[in-house]
Parts: C-alpha cells; sequence; structure tokens
C-alpha cells in the first residue's frame, strides 16, 4: 500500500486520518514537550555514544574507565558533536513539515517530500555550505553547521547519490541491513494524528529509498510505531505491543517482531548490563539495534541511566543511543533529558527551532497556510516548491 492522495480526493481514509484533532492548550503543550523531548533525546544519545561507535567494550573501557563512558567526551573535535544520524532526523522533520505544506496544493505525496528533504541532506555532504541561489530550499538547508560531514554510512550517500528515488518494489541497496534509516525514523511517530498502519506505511517506504532490506525497512516502521504510541500517551511496553501487532501482517517481519519479543523477554533475566545489549544487538543490523533500544528504555532507570547503557557495548554505539534517546524523549518529554548534556549539544538552537516549528504546523496549521492563503513568513521558511 503506498501512501498517495490523488487530486480527485481519492484515499479519504488518509486524509481522515491526518485531519487531526481538536486540540487544547495542555494538549498543545504535552504535544510540544514530547516533540521536544524526541528530536532532542534522540540527539543527545546519538552525541554520548559518538565518540565510542565502532569500539568493543574494552577499548572503551580502557579509553573511559572501568565503567565505560558516563559523561560526553569529544568527537569530530569538540564534546557534544552530532552524526549524520541526527543531521538526517532533522531532514525528516523538515520533509514532513514540507508534506503538509505542499497538501494544500492538491497533489500530495509525503514519501516524495521526504526524499527532496534526504537530496537537501546529500547536498550537505557535498557542498562547502548553503546555497541561497537554490530559493527552494528552505531555512534548515541554510544552517551552515549542519554541512559537516560525520561519517555517513556508505548506503545513504548511495541511496541519495542521485534523483531516482527507491520505493518497496525498487528499493536503493536492497541488501542493506543497517540501523541508520531506523535512526532518521522518530519523526514520523510524532505524526500522532495519523493512524499507526499509515505512519508505519509512511516509514517503510522512506527507509527504502536508502535501506532496501526488509529487516531494516521494518525495523524503522516499528520503530516508527513505537514512538508513535508513546507520543500518544502509552506505555514503552504497549508501544512494543503495538508495533508488534502491526509488523505481523508484514511480510518478512520475523526477524524484526522476534528482535522485539527478545528484548521484552530480556527485561526478566536479571540486572541490566553491556553483555546483554551487546547479545540483543548482535551484528549491529537495524533489528537487533533497535531491540538493544527498545530494551535500554524499558529498564533505565531514568534518561541518563538508559542512555549510558545504550552506548557502552561492542554494537554501533551512535544508532543505539540515538534510538533510545527517542523512545525515552517521547515517553518522559524535554524535561526529563539531562541538562548537562543539552547544554554542549551540538545544533540544539535549531533542533529547538524545528520541533516547535513541527508542533505548530501539526497543531495549528489551518492557521499557518490554507487554500485561500498563507502566511508568507511560513511559506519562507517552507516552501512548497521543493
Amino acid at each position: 500500500m503506498a501512501i498517495v492522495v490523488r487530486t480527485d480526493g481519492a484515499r479519504e481514509d488518509m486524509v481522515g486520518a491526518t485531519a487531526g484533532a481538536v486540540w487544547g492548550r495542555t494538549e498543545q503543550q504535552d504535544f510540544r514537550s514530547r516533540v521536544r523531548g524526541t528530536l532532542l533525546g534522540a540527539a543527545v544519545g546519538d552525541v554520548l555514544g559518538a565518540p565510542v561507535d565502532g569500539l568493543g567494550l574494552e577499548e572503551i573501557r580502557q579509553a573511559h574507565g572501568p565503567e565505560g563512558l558516563v559523561d560526553l567526551a569529544p568527537a569530530y573535535g569538540r564534546r557534544g558533536a552530532v552524526t549524520h544520524l541526527t543531521q538526517l532526523t532533522l531532514f525528516t522533520v523538515d520533509g514532513l513539515i514540507r508534506a503538509q505544506v505542499r497538501r494544500d496544493t492538491g497533489a500530495w505525496h509525503p514519501p516524495t517530500d521526504l526524499h527532496r528533504a534526504y537530496l537537501r541532506w546529500a547536498a550537505t555532504q557535498r557542498d562547502w555550505g548553503p546555497d541561497l541561489r537554490r530559493k527552494d530550499d528552505g531555512w534548515l538547508a541554510r544552517e551552515e553547521w549542519l554541512y559537516a560531514r560525520r561519517d555517513p554510512a556508505r548506503a545513504l550517500l548511495l541511496g541519495l547519490g542521485d534523483d531516482m528515488m527507491g520505493t518497496l518494489e525498487a528499493p536503493k541497496s536492497p541488501g542493506e541491513t543497517g540501523p541508520e534509516a531506523t535512526a532518521r525514523s522518530a519523526p514520523f511517530g510524532l505524526l500522532v494524528g495519523w493512524e499507526p498502519q499509515l505512519v508505519a506505511q509512511l516509514a517503510v517506504e522512506c527507509a527504502a529509498q536508502t535501506h532496501g532490506h526488509p529487516t531494516a525497512y521494518l525495523s524503522a516502521g516499528a520503530y516508527a510505531v513505537t514512538v508513535h504510541a508513546l507520543a500518544r500517551g502509552e506505555s514503552l511496553d504497549g508501544a512494543v505491543q503495538r508495533a508488534l501487532a502491526l509488523l505481523a501482517a508484514r511480510p518478512g517481519h520475523e526477524p524484526v517482531s522476534e528482535a522485539l519479543q527478545h528484548a521484552l523477554g530480556a527485561v526478566r533475566q536479571g540486572l541490566p548490563g553491556p553483555t546483554r545489549v551487546e547479545e540483543l544487538a548482535g551484528r549491529g543490523t537495524a533489528e537487533g539495534v533497535l531491540a538493544a533500544a527498545v530494551y535500554c528504555a524499558l529498564v533505565a532507570e531514568d534518561v541518563r541511566h538508559g542512555l549510558r547503557l545504550a552506548v557502552n557495548h561492542g554494537a554501533p554505539s551512535a544508532s543505539t543511543g540515538a534510538l533510545a534517546g527517542g523512545l525515552l524523549g517521547a515517553l518522559h518529554g524535554e524535561t526529563a533529558l539531562p541538562p548537562a548534556w543539552l547544554a554542549e549539544l551540538e545544533g540544539r538552537p535549531t533542533i529547538l527551532e524545528l520541533a516547535d516549528d513541527f508542533a505548530m504546523e501539526m497543531t495549528q496549521g489551518p492557521a499557518l497556510h490554507g487554500p485561500a492563503g498563507a502566511s508568507p513568513g511560513w511559506m519562507a521558511r517552507y516552501p512548497r516548491g521543493a
């Protein structure tokens, strides 16, 4: 099932699913806190894991002490530096806002809007800085700090190396099982006005643009649905159960479902530690990293404890940290995140600005744009043209 709304008004299920509820002030404030928490949490987890990404547990302990990494450490020449995972997550948010804005035109295909956003990210990896001649780039692509190249995975550069969009029928890199597409998929879960199955479908279709193996794109869908349930106020255990129920209908779901079941079962198997996280993460493929992140979020005493657990192991630390941070941020909101880590987070003003724009678009979009007219300032930030 592809997500398409044609100009003749077909697919009323999609239109109804995204029409949105009536938002009171309290609901708007809670939603904004969860949006901020999700994006900041994912970024902080990414930042914490970046200095030890690719290291084994003993190497981490040799470098940072017997307890492993317990605080931010330098990466890319500074403390608090994000990786390509956070960069792509921000462009996911940008693409989702642009999709909502373009809906006014009557021709709506969110995967295409996300692909255009990812191509804007790909340009940051090639160009020296923003190109002001590209009038349809919007504000995010003009943020100079995003033009730093932070070890993007080969599958990302290959998948976004030309203008052809990967689809489920013809995915990019069909053998790619890495966690990078999953790690950029938290924002799909923040579409709280959508039905869960449509959230999963959009995340899956967008993951296939760079990661074409079923375990990779289904992990992205499962993660998005889990965040979606948390953003709607459900428990983490209940959110994972909802993801499992949706996965069961999809071909090739078994490795992802088994990994998530393993994560749920591991909670009852003694005190949490690196060995159990490594066992869940396995070879560092998408479903293993997702399972490890879910486990860390489930057993976390608080956000700091959960993120430390998520990065001290031999599997991909930045991806596991980012996924766990997104879950914990969606579950608890922004005020639960460690303030000292947020204070050093690279790009925090941009992340907050984008989070608030997303929350405003989702709760007050009709006041910003519509068929009858639109805010010039909003159109400059999120142009309809591309």
